[in-house]
């Protein structure tokens, strides 16, 4: 029998679409490993919260899923359990600090682009609900520019690539903007600068991006913001606490909340252009056909 909590989650989802609630789909993505992408998804998505909207992060990172390690969070269900178990979304979903909910993809995770229709069908329409439930659904993908990285990126409404002002990670920031432009020049980027010393090395950072991206492709990669560089940050993550959390008033935090305002800025100037949950499957089952 459902329990009363998975009723009441269905209720809201019946009903929070006949209010207008639209869900804007966000990839996060970045050029390489160990830029803190998965830690800037988690936090950024907590602040969304604190600012009032509903928020589910999806871990689709097919080789280092550790959304649940960065909070301590032991998940029971995984994506593919839709099917292998016959269970719903509504089952599947975790529940993190402040009220954050997740959906784990797991070691099998990958899966997912092997499936056949069928499954894909069912598997899609599950993840259909919750167009409407959420104000926000977060995708934290795989670093680089792998295959199945690139079609979650390309499915959803906007990209955030997260770098640092390292010169490898700008490097490789770049060979995932000239990827996304080869496959969607009107895809819609936005750059995080992790770890910057300064708000003068976050800005000559984004700067030496975008005007490379420009000049060279002539796409017109945005700026979402900078998170400065914080010892509150590892020590977080030693504590598997989201630095938003255990240190809410930390530098690094403070960045966050200031990305979380520019980006809700954005997307209210923006709210014609959402493709949302809906246009992600209807992208990502062409794709896979």
């Amino acid at each position: 029998m459902r329990d009363q909590a998975e009723q009441l989650r269905e209720r809201i989802q019946r009903i929070a679409p006949e209010k207008g609630r639209q869900t804007r789909l966000i990839a996060v993505t970045s050029g390489k490993g160990g830029v803190g992408k998965s830690n800037v998804t988690l936090n950024f998505a907590l602040g969304l919260i604190e600012s009032g909207q509903k928020v589910v992060v999806f871990d689709v990172d097919l080789g280092l899923a550790n959304l649940d390690v960065l909070m301590g969070v032991s998940a029971r269900h995984h994506l593919l359990d839709l099917i292998h178990q016959d269970i719903s979304l509504w089952e599947i979903i975790e529940r993190g600090p402040n009220g954050l909910e997740f959906i784990a993809g797991g070691s099998g995770f990958t899966q997912f682009l092997q499936l056949d229709e069928h499954k894909l069908n069912k598997l899609l329409a599950q993840l259909s609900l919750l167009q409407g439930y959420a104000d926000t659904v977060l995708l934290d993908t795989g670093a680089g520019i792998s295959k199945e990285s690139m079609q979650f990126i390309l499915s959803a409404d906007e990209v955030f690539l997260v770098t640092t002002p390292e010169p490898t990670s700008i490097t490789d920031a770049y060979a995932v903007i000239k990827m996304i432009h080869a496959r969607n020049p009107h895809t819609q980027i936005k750059l995080i600068i992790n770890r910057s010393s300064s708000y003068r090395e976050g800005r000559h950072t984004a700067d030496k991006l975008t005007m490379v991206a420009k000049q060279f492709l002539g796409m017109d990669v945005q700026t979402l913001g900078f998170v400065f560089d914080d010892p509150h940050v590892s020590q977080a993550v030693k504590q598997q606490q989201p630095f938003l959390v255990a240190y809410p008033h930390s530098q690094a935090s403070r960045s966050i909340r200031s990305l979380v305002s520019t980006h809700l800025g954005s997307a209210s100037r923006n709210e014609g252009e959402i493709g949302g949950l809906r246009g992600f499957i209807t992208k990502i089952r062409n794709m896979i056909r």
